[in-house]
């Protein structure tokens, strides 16, 4: 039964290595218009859209793809997506202007807003109603780790699955509530440490590749919807306080009336009347957890800039110094730097 069971499941996984190909195959038939924004002036400039990817970079193009092509009919512009795979790429997409709307996360929209010329005008609202998510740590359902004091009982015994600096759930939240305010580092902590998104991380946490991974509840359920047997294999052993949802942010100095026609498409997407309103709707769903966006500016991203802080004071407070006055030194220090950042973000 076991090798009938892996057999499906490779099976499933080739399915989907051979979904991606085609997709990547169809992108590059039809290649990116990236420059018509710098050659065309008029209707036909592209709107260039970055999606922070839940799951691969294929199957978030794949998601978004009726809804922009709905914003591509209603606006008349022609619209590229800028799909990566990692959150640094996104991010230096965004640094070197070639995005002009982006899907974000509160860690990556804060480092826009405050260093890259982007506003914030929306945010993503859960098919439950919640304007957040959770970051979560999990194991396998038959792992001796039950909860965190299994986990902290073995210092240097287990293996680590975590996600890149910048993402929130999959690594500055569990950092932050989890290790720093037990004056420990995951770096340091784990046996080893594997550095990869939180599909793979699930998977990894199945197949017995690492003992406790990241993750977050859009995530999971995605895993859950893709494979569903192996996601019975998975359990839960910390849950983090709510993390405000995603982020659109909009490129300052885009030309008007496209940067107001832009910002009021995506608001008001999913609200049309009738049957309109339901095709909205339904392809808002084709994104994992997603029914709509909520006007917001800056402001909602004054718990990232919290959190961040909050992980960078506690790891000064547990570092090793050489004398108590260094350590306070640099604790004064990080208060200055973080009034200096929300200042920065609440006059934005």
């Amino acid at each position: 039964m076991e090798k009938a069971g892996q057999t499906r499941f490779g099976e499933r996984l080739r399915w989907l290595f051979a979904a991606g190909l085609l997709l990547c195959l169809l992108s590059c038939a039809f290649p990116s218009r990236a420059g018509d924004d710098a050659r065309t002036k008029g209707p036909a400039t592209a709107i260039h859209f970055g999606i922070l990817p839940i799951g691969s970079a294929a199957e978030s193009r794949e998601q978004w793809q009726p809804l922009l092509q709905d914003l591509e009919k209603k606006l008349g512009h022609p619209v590229d997506i800028v799909s990566v795979s990692s959150y640094a790429g996104l991010s230096g997409a965004i640094a070197d202007k070639r995005v002009d709307i982006a899907f974000l996360s509160g860690r990556l929209a804060t480092e826009a807003v405050q260093r890259q010329h982007m506003r914030v005008v929306a945010q993503f609202v859960r098919s439950d109603g919640a304007k957040g998510n959770v970051a979560m740590l999990i194991v396998r359902a038959d792992s001796p780790i039950h909860d965190l004091k299994d986990l902290f009982s073995k210092p240097g015994h287990w293996r680590y699955g975590r996600g890149e600096p910048l993402s929130v759930t999959g690594y500055v939240a569990p950092e932050a509530q989890v290790f720093a305010s037990h004056g420990l580092n995951s770096d340091t902590f784990f046996a080893s440490v594997r550095v990869s998104n939180h599909q793979n991380n699930a998977l990894a946490v199945v197949n017995g590749e690492v003992d406790v991974a990241t993750c977050n509840n859009p995530d999971l359920d995605l895993f859950r919807r893709n494979f569903p047997n192996e996601a019975s294999q998975i359990r839960v052993i910390w849950r983090s306080s709510l993390i405000p949802s995603g982020v659109l942010v909009v490129r300052d100095g885009m030309r008007e009336p496209l940067h107001s026609q832009l910002i009021a498409f995506m608001r008001d997407y999913g609200h049309a009347p009738g049957a309109a309103g339901e095709r909205e709707r339904a392809n808002l769903a084709r994104i994992p957890d997603l029914a709509g966006f909520d006007t917001a500016d800056e402001s909602v991203l004054r718990p990232f800039v919290d959190m961040e802080f909050q992980l960078i004071r506690e790891q000064a407070r547990h570092g090793r110094w050489v004398s108590e006055q260094a350590r306070d030194t640099r604790l004064k220090q990080i208060d200055v730097d973080y009034q200096a950042a929300v200042r920065q973000l609440m006059h934005h």
